[in-house]
């Protein structure tokens, strides 16, 4: 019996200490934490491993960054490739450039410049260039905010509350939501309509928060998909309460606008305010997947409501009185009964006086508002030319909207131009009761009737003209806007990137176009038809009081802390 007997291992003549080594490779080095060695300048291996070990690297270029010539409101396009990929903007000039490779446009110029920090603006990350090392610091927070600004359920609750003005980068105060738009060539037909929607309460929440209408979903390639994106942009920016200037250039909205309307609304042609507002209004609701139902959009939710026409047609003028008696019983001439939607009312004005007065100047009408809203009191007629045929109609309300959109025909087409009605209108700003104008069956399921005024567009001028120079109307009107702000109940006249304070006293000396109106819910109308003109004007000067109490409460805390440091 053999024995199991472990072999032994075969063992080399002349065995070296050194065998393990080989002698012919390079010993690896292990690339030592400088940050825990207190070696900051110590050199990295590879950037990958550098960005890993040390993503939050002391950069010693914060400094020229220059924050009085950074715009984020333009296009995100390289300035020079003009492509919308991977641009990354320069924190020293402000400029979009491409990329941050070695072979980019932003490389390039980093080298060429000496300007080192650049900002993704689709990621919000920094960068060092050419270093390529990713800079995080929380002084530069800012900078991201500016270019998206968020905003919290709290911040959006008593964001139109607030009575603070806030302070840009250049000292200049402002509140927010009450900052001009450029009007880059003839767009301030828009700026207005932008205006006014901003400024609508549940409208500018919806679209503070980015999360209400993002996950939206529309067809592959659907360019109305661009359209609530950019509108929201816009209203996060004219309520920014940190921005570093106090206007605002809608460049990417307006793209967005000429895009998705084939170019019927443009930058470079002035175009009609009433025609750009119920557009916008449709086209934003179908870009929100909305239908038929009131409740399918925000936009069905605020801005909608319901009237009743009756219509017949108009008996011939050489018919007998006995076919006139024949033919109003027939089916065709009897009268018909519709319930219609609307989001806007259009009122009709007075025709302006064709002779001048004893001073040969031209007379200037006025009529007040309740005359006007007669139209919808479901008695008054009025005829209608079709090119066929001519109908009557009579207009009665079913259903107030919470913010009412009342619309004045002031501009008529004929055959050689476009004339403009310069009938002024009288109104009060604050409770203005439709009770009148809705339907008897209705009235009793409306608790509030009464209405304020929150934003009146205003055109001056000529209207537009067909002689064009190079596809540029020449000798038109300007627009500007009146708002109310919420919190100060103050008001404000915004024309372009003009922005005064103007008294409530001047509002109806101008010519009205568009009027937004907010349904009034604190009061009922038997309680608001006992208040008189001096008590409106008591509380509105009570709500300026205190706001000039809370300012002087606040400076008083300031300069007390002040003393205690």
């Amino acid at each position: 019996m053999v024995d199991n007997v472990t072999p032994k291992k075969r063992t080399k003549t002349n065995e070296s200490p050194f065998e393990d080594e080989q002698p012919n490779k390079k010993p690896k080095l292990e690339p030592t934490n400088s940050v825990e060695n207190g070696e900051v300048d110590a050199p990295v291996w590879c950037l990958k491993k550098a960005q890993e070990e040390q993503p939050s690297r002391h950069c010693p270029y914060l400094d020229t960054i220059d924050r009085g010539v950074l715009d984020f409101d333009f296009e995100k396009l390289c300035s020079i490739s003009l492509s919308h990929i991977n641009v990354y903007a320069c924190m020293v000039c402000g400029k979009y450039f491409q990329g941050r490779g070695t072979n980019t446009h932003a490389y390039t110029h980093s080298l060429d410049t000496d300007h080192r920090i650049f900002l993704n603006l689709a990621t919000l990350k920094f960068y060092c260039l050419p270093d390529n090392y990713e800079v995080i610091d929380p002084s530069l927070d800012d900078i991201k905010y500016v270019l998206k600004p968020t905003y919290t359920p709290k911040h959006i609750k008593y964001i139109g509350q607030n009575t603070k003005m806030s302070r840009c980068w250049d000292g200049t105060l402002y509140y927010p939501g009450i900052i001009g738009l450029n009007n880059i060539k003839a767009n301030d037909y828009t700026n207005v309509i932008f205006h006014a929607f901003s400024h609508v309460p549940p409208l500018r929440d919806y679209f503070l928060r980015e999360s209400n209408y993002s996950h939206i979903k529309r067809p592959p390639g659907d360019k109305l998909a661009l359209l609530p994106q950019r509108f929201g942009e816009l209203i996060r920016k004219l309520w920014d309460p940190k921005a570093f200037k106090a206007h605002v250039s809608p460049h990417e909205m307006l793209q967005a606008v000429v895009l998705c309307s084939d170019k019927k609304f443009q930058i470079i042609r002035q175009g009609d305010a009433n025609e750009f507002l119920m557009w916008f209004l449709n086209t934003l609701h179908m870009a929100l997947n909305g239908t038929g139902k009131t409740s399918s959009s925000i936009v069905y939710q605020i801005f909608r409501g319901r009237m009743r026409q009756y219509m017949r047609k108009v008996l011939p003028v050489d018919a007998s009185d006995e076919s006139r008696r024949t033919l109003s019983e027939t089916e065709e001439y009897r009268e018909q009964v519709k319930e219609l939607p609307f989001l806007s009312l259009a009122l009709d004005l007075p025709p302006a006086p064709l002779y001048l007065d004893e001073r040969m100047q031209n007379i200037i009408p006025q009529v007040p508002l309740a005359q006007l809203l007669t139209k919808f009191n479901g008695v008054t007629e009025k005829e209608y030319k079709t090119y066929k045929d001519n109908f009557i109609k009579r207009f009665e309300l079913l259903h107030l909207p919470e913010y009412l959109i009342i619309t004045y025909d002031r501009f008529h087409k004929n055959q050689w131009f476009i004339e403009k009605n310069p009938t002024i209108v009288n109104f009060p700003i604050s409770n203005v009761d439709f009770y009148d104008s809705l339907a008897e069956d209705v009235r009793d399921k409306h608790k509030y009737t009464t209405y304020d005024l929150i934003s009146n567009v205003v055109h001056d001028g000529k209207p537009q003209t067909q002689a064009n120079k190079g596809d540029i109307a020449v000798d038109i009107g300007r627009y500007r806007v009146q708002l109310v702000h919420e919190g100060t109940s103050k008001w404000f006249e915004l024309e372009d990137l003009h922005v005064k304070e103007i008294l409530p006293q001047t509002i109806t000396l101008a010519e009205s176009y568009i009027q937004i109106w907010r349904l009034n819910r604190k009061k009922t109308r038997t309680e608001r038809m006992g208040e008189t003109e001096e008590e409106i004007k008591a509380d509105t000067l009570w709500k300026q009081q205190s706001t000039k109490n809370e300012k002087g409460e606040n400076l008083m805390k300031t300069e007390k802390n002040g003393m205690e440091i």
